[in-house]
């Protein structure tokens, strides 16, 4: 039986590393590259854009091109209409969530009723979404709420993966702690302002941290329930512009979109550290 040298072993590690190091490196710029040319195509010219081969670089940087893409389509109030949206529906979104797995994690009823409607609950993150787009879309015509704030925000008010998540968070909490509170006199709310939540903190930065960025990113609804421009959220309005109403050239098209980025990237830079966090809890705790 051969028995391997430290350097033999040495070696073997190295090359493993290496190895991995080089995949993460090429994936790393397959996964960048897109994102480099909207930014590098931003600040071009417009006969850079056309230009054969591609202009990677541009020779100077065209600030312009921002201001112009702003004002060639109505980027205000697509900005308002997403931020109001997205903020309302994470505010309200996260509420339920918090609400509904705090009383199955944690409020005690019978386990022949709880645990077959968590399944219940469970099964609705089967459902494919587009399944429930006509039942939804007659639903708000009838309510009157199409082309609405309320029409974009109250199809998707509650969430069966946040009840999900932070359930398991709720669940994996010392007991200990809870019943403390219980003897002290402290109610399920007071318990899950001061104890459950303060504990599962990460996980809920992490859920509010999808949770913006789904709502933000969210095109077809938006798309389905709104008619008119000045309802429209940017990722439907930066669609609408590629029309020929607009006359937008590539270079303000890339420049607005990073309009849409520009505010995904600085939540998920303030909130890196609480995603790590959360995901490191979950992976942990089960």
């Amino acid at each position: 039986m051969k028995v391997k040298t430290p350097h033999k072993q040495g070696l073997l590690q190295f090359i493993s590393k290496l190895t991995s190091h080089l995949f993460l490196i090429l994936a790393s710029v397959a996964i960048g590259l897109p994102f480099f040319w909207m930014i590098t195509t931003a600040f071009k010219s417009g006969t850079e854009v056309f230009r054969f081969p591609p202009v990677w670089i541009p020779k100077s940087l065209i600030w312009s091109n921002f201001a112009e893409a702003w004002k060639l389509a109505p980027f205000g109030r697509f900005y308002f209409n997403s931020i109001l949206t997205s903020v309302i529906g994470v505010v309200f979104e996260v509420l339920i969530a918090v609400l509904s797995a705090y009383a199955f994690a944690r409020i005690p009823f019978p386990k022949k009723y709880k645990d077959p409607l968590f399944m219940v609950v469970l099964a609705a993150m089967m459902i494919p979404s587009q399944l429930t787009l006509i039942p939804n879309y007659v639903t708000l015509s009838r309510l009157k709420w199409i082309d609405t704030y309320a029409g974009i925000i109250v199809p998707s008010l509650s969430s069966v993966f946040g009840t999900f998540l932070l359930r398991q968070s709720f669940l994996s909490m010392n007991d200990e702690l809870f019943d403390a509170a219980k003897i002290d006199g402290a109610g399920h709310f007071t318990t899950m302002l001061r104890i459950a939540l303060p504990l599962a903190r990460p996980v809920l930065a992490t859920l509010v941290l999808f949770v913006f960025i789904g709502k933000w990113n969210a095109y077809l609804w938006p798309l389905i329930v709104t008619n008119t421009e000045k309802m429209r959220t940017l990722p439907v309005g930066l669609a609408m512009v590629r029309s020929a109403e607009y006359n937008i050239g590539p270079e303000h098209l890339m420049a607005a979109s990073l309009f849409v980025l520009l505010p995904i990237l600085i939540v998920f830079v303030l909130a890196q550290k609480q995603l790590v966090e959360g995901i490191s809890a979950g992976a942990i705790k089960g």
